[in-house]
């Protein structure tokens, strides 16, 4: 199973940072979104 994780990584190192950068991009906006009401 470890040697499966590795082979997919590899395989997408290109897109891991694309990814990793959707992911804190959307908890940004949740954040945001949930800290609205206290502004308003």
């Amino acid at each position: 199973m470890l040697n499966d994780v590795k082979t997919a990584l590899a395989r997408s190192s290109a897109t891991i940072w694309q990814d990793a950068i959707g992911g804190m991009c959307l908890l940004v906006v949740l954040f945001g979104a949930l800290h609205l009401p206290g502004v308003i």
